[in-house]
């Protein structure tokens, strides 16, 4: 079965985030290396290090995903935190690389006032820069956004005008988004839409891979520009879009990851339910 899991907390350590995964029953796992909405982070001691690779081990987990700090902007005009922004994903790159993790979940930017030039330009030069300074085995997924004013990577051709140029070790492909994708005009709930998505993917993206989704429904409406996440099946994607898009043959056994709302983990229990009967319908 195609692996399927949801991001997890790393509350206690970061190895509890697999613990947490397993209990849920999960073949795959994505969890933040440290609080998202804060530039403060911490060392992650060897011992934590050591139980994560003993449970990766005994829980047979393959697909793992760090989720990079929401704070990023890498094309910020604030020249501070534009600086660390660099330095935070650089360490999202150095955590993903002590734990074995292949891929780091980015949302490049928001441009904040500047012209899209400018803030292509500015994001272009933040990601040579640490394409300079990174020499690990760690990469970055571009992630598609919604469409909200300020987003420079709603769409491929924008994606691309990003990508172009590192793709030999830096950044390893895409993390696409359901609910994000819907927001920002792409009718993923259609064959029609569908294929005209591939063929833009294939087009703008060539030599690039979609490696992972985040499989979210959308509580906002059909090119609305407003990320808003929803429980699977409950909104304007619905279970028969989900039914559509899952058995697209492009996006066939790509790991999925919900990132639906979540109180309690019975949230969690429910969506990933309704998943799995889903891609038994269409198996």
């Amino acid at each position: 079965m195609r692996p399927i899991g949801v991001h997890t907390s790393i509350a206690g350590g970061v190895h509890l985030s697999l613990e947490r995964a397993y209990r849920l029953k999960c073949s795959a796992v994505q969890f933040f290396s440290h609080s998202p909405r804060t530039w403060s982070v911490r060392t992650i001691k060897d011992e934590e290090v050591e139980r994560f690779q003993q449970l990766r081990r005994l829980y047979g987990f393959e697909h793992i995903f760090i989720h990079s700090s929401y704070l990023i902007n890498l094309c910020s005009p604030d020249e501070e935190i534009c600086r660390r922004s660099i330095e935070m994903m650089l360490f999202e790159l150095k955590i993903a690389d002590l734990l074995g993790v292949e891929y780091v979940v980015v949302h490049p930017g928001r441009s904040a006032g500047q012209s899209s030039i400018e803030a292509m330009e500015k994001i272009r030069n933040s990601l040579r820069i640490i394409y300079d300074r990174w020499k690990g085995r760690a990469g970055i997924l571009l992630e598609n956004t919604a469409g909200q004013k300020g987003d420079v990577s709603s769409t491929f051709p924008r994606i691309a005008e990003i990508a172009t140029g590192f793709s030999d070790g830096l950044i390893k492909g895409i993390c696409f988004d359901t609910a994000h994708a819907y927001q920002a005009g792409y009718d993923i709930t259609t064959r029609e839409g569908l294929t005209a998505l591939q063929s833009e993917f294939k087009r703008y993206m060539p030599g690039y891979q979609v490696r992972l989704i985040h499989l979210n429904d959308s509580r906002a409406p059909f090119h609305s520009g407003l990320d808003r996440h929803e429980h699977i099946g409950k909104g304007t994607i619905g279970k028969d879009g989900f039914r559509v898009f899952l058995s697209c043959p492009f996006f066939r056994d790509i790991p999925l990851i919900l990132e639906t709302p979540k109180k309690t983990e019975d949230d969690d229990k429910r969506n990933l339910s309704v998943v799995k009967k889903l891609l038994g319908e269409i198996d």
